[in-house]
């Protein structure tokens, strides 16, 4: 096999595997046209420079650290946002409230796009204001799903009152997992309700969500499960553009 002919089917495979992952070793010598020492030689060049990653089988091929890296870096974030814009203006028009895009930050979250609901009492531009964990739905969200943790200073004083906020707050995480959606009602601000969802990358890891809020009295607990199982609806769509196949 030629330099070129390498590179070219180096190239196929990691191509391959951005579109869609996991992808097994025989899809991938479909793509690459290489034999199987061939590709073999090839994924190992790709994982050590962390373009792609090998299962623990090393059975199939998902996008290596390199890759997640670039999903998470600016670029990726313009990226991320064009692919949850259609999402984000479908679930506004049916809800009429304002919908968010939301990125995990050291210790809390931000905002990074938004769409405006047609209520002018809820309507706030929470894009770049950073907000906390356990008093977002959002936040929620990143913690159920392991891709947030708490600080050690929120929660952490072995109060009475804490350990009951740290029961809650882990039985409000159960919660979120069974029924994949959070919600939050005048925990953050008196007066405001949301729900959030969370967007997978090729992986099925949570790299973003999907937010809803407005007014808590347009959004009595009957009408957030509603929202909530919307809001689950386009948050998968904006997954599955990321590559990710929901179970």
């Amino acid at each position: 096999m030629s330099f070129g002919e390498g590179a070219e089917r180096a190239a196929r495979a990691v191509a391959a595997v951005l579109e869609r992952s996991p992808r097994t070793l025989g899809e991938l010598e479909a793509e690459t046209g290489a034999d199987a020492d061939e590709l073999a030689a090839l994924l190992v060049v790709l994982e050590r420079h962390g373009l792609v990653a090998l299962d623990a089988d090393r059975g199939s091929a998902r996008p290596g650290a390199v890759a997640l890296r670039f999903a998470r870096s600016d670029r990726g974030v313009a990226d991320l946002i064009e692919a949850a814009r259609p999402s984000m203006q479908r679930l506004t028009a049916e809800s009429s409230e304002t919908t968010n895009l939301i990125l995990a930050r050291p210790g809390g979250t931000e905002a990074v796009a938004q769409v405006d609901g047609s209520h002018l009492l809820g309507v706030t531009n929470w894009v770049g204001r950073p907000l906390g964990l356990h008093t977002t739905a959002a936040g929620k969200v990143f913690l159920a799903f392991g891709t947030a943790t708490l600080p050690g200073g929120e929660l952490a004083a072995p109060t009475a009152a804490t350990i009951t906020d740290r029961e809650r707050l882990t039985g409000e995480l159960d919660a979120v997992r069974e029924r994949g959606y959070a919600t939050l009602a005048d925990e953050l601000e008196l007066g405001l309700s949301a729900v959030a969802a969370p967007v997978r990358e090729r992986g099925g890891d949570v790299v973003a969500v999907l937010s809803l809020s407005g007014a808590t009295l347009r959004l009595a607990p009957q009408r957030l499960a509603v929202l909530g199982r919307l809001t689950v609806e386009q948050a998968n769509e904006i997954s599955i553009r990321l590559g990710y196949e929901p179970q």
